[in-house]
């Protein structure tokens, strides 16, 4: 794809152009934020799990910049070519295999060139920078500066600008939307299966807060002790094995690697995705991963990376998840939940934390012990979660369109291809 604008090179856009520190950022639990490549992605910031360093060490890794509103960070490898633009008010520095670039707003809107570094025009240029004989993808500065950017006058910028904006506030809103509707259907998972509220409510004679007669009814109005302490009088104390239809299994001997696509809660669901996720024919190697099992990795890195499978025709996991097969869906769904608490996660940290490589074997994870409410009352928290996921739903279905008319829109508009009219009807049409 070539560009009907004038061109300048990145260089002469930037008023700096700054390469993070060489060295391994000291990690604290809390304190200011360092930016790291998982981090970057589809042109944002997604600090959803950020990490930390303390203030001297911020101070020693912003002495040759300090990240100000309207930089953009693009990664040099590891992925390489990601990109980002740091928000007002936030303090932080960069990690490893970073650049920080401050756009000359004199020049270049700064957002336009957030979404000039994401079109394919100069991806491409990016990837073909990969050929410098080194063993590993590297975006070197020099070629980095080289980097021909459309330039069209700055009016047009802040006019494409907006109209991609217009798109990604979409986007954004919907995904905001949809951490709400997870975060109100965890917050219930706990609330009737951790904390016992609606038990706790009978007994104190008050009528349970967020539920009606039907579903107040089937909580007990009493405790009784067990191996886990407390628990509600009729409950069972079980582990995740029981709640499996055959038993909790490893899966050995996969080959393809979807790590990708399990960490972000999604399975393979069909032959096709399959075939174009993994880019294989031969699907006779892979294990098949049934409706409602799902996977869970349980290493040090992905404590808690599990994604529920409804609709699978087949699938395929790396050898380092586990996966799971409940006894019914209902089931499969509470102990989903169950793996996604904070307090399950920070048990499973601690069993893993004396072995060599932080992880749980499979023994210890079949073994996780775990209260389990009748049937009927997992069935009705089956049932709500159900109508909040149709909204979770709705709304991912309509961030999956608004991104197709992102991806396909971007390019024509940095390349000057398409009347600005034009587009804005398009967009008009997409998220109304």
């Amino acid at each position: 794809m070539s560009s009907e604008a004038p061109e300048s090179t990145l260089k002469s856009l930037c008023l700096l152009i700054v390469d993070c520190p060489h060295a391994t950022p000291k990690w604290t639990d809390s304190g200011v934020i360092v930016l790291r490549n998982q981090n970057i992605k589809r042109g944002r910031l997604d600090l959803s799990e950020p990490s930390y360093t303390d203030e001297e060490h911020y101070l020693r890794r912003v002495r040759r910049a300090v990240p100000q509103a309207s930089d953009i960070v693009i990664t040099r490898e590891a992925p390489m070519g990601d990109v980002c633009q740091i928000p007002v008010g936030l303090k932080c520095c960069l990690g490893q295999r970073q650049v920080l670039l401050r756009p000359d707003s004199n020049l270049v809107e700064p957002r336009f060139l957030l979404y000039a570094l994401q079109s394919p025009y100069l991806q491409n240029q990016i990837d073909w920078s990969e050929g410098t004989g080194s063993t590993v993808s590297n975006l070197r500065i020099p070629v980095l500066e080289a980097l021909r950017v459309p330039t069209p006058s700055l009016s047009f910028q802040r006019e494409v600008s907006t109209i991609l904006g217009v798109l990604d506030d979409q986007i954004d809103l919907l995904r905001e939307s949809n951490k709400t509707l997870e975060s109100i259907a965890q917050a219930l998972f706990k609330s009737w299966f951790l904390d016992f509220d609606p038990v706790l409510a009978k007994i104190e004679g008050r009528i349970p807060v967020g539920t009606n007669e039907g579903i107040a009814v089937l909580f007990p109005d009493s405790f009784e002790t067990s191996d886990l302490g407390l628990k509600p009088s009729g409950w069972t104390v079980g582990s995740i094995s029981e709640i499996a239809s055959e038993s909790t299994r490893r899966i050995g001997n996969a080959q393809a690697t979807i790590l990708s696509a399990i960490q972000t809660s999604e399975l393979v669901r069909s032959a096709d995705h399959f075939h174009k996720q993994v880019h294989s024919e031969d699907t006779s190697k892979y294990k098949a991963v049934f409706p409602f099992s799902f996977a869970y990795n349980p290493s040090r890195i992905n404590i808690g990376s599990i994604g529920i499978n409804e609709i699978c025709e087949m699938g395929a996991v790396s050898p380092i998840y586990v996966v799971v097969c409940p006894i019914a869906k209902h089931y499969g769904y509470y102990l989903w939940h169950f793996l996604r608490t904070n307090r399950t996660k920070e048990a499973i940290r601690t069993m893993a934390s004396g072995t060599v490589r932080q992880s749980l074997s499979y023994k210890d994870f079949s073994s996780i012990p775990l209260i389990l409410p009748p049937a009927d009352l997992a069935i009705k928290f089956f049932e709500i979660r159900t109508a909040i996921y149709e909204c979770f739903n709705s709304n991912a279905r309509k961030i999956e369109t608004i991104t197709e008319l992102r991806n396909v829109i971007l390019p024509r508009l940095i390349s000057g291809k398409i009347p600005l009219n034009e587009a804005r009807t398009e967009i008009e049409l997409c998220v109304t």
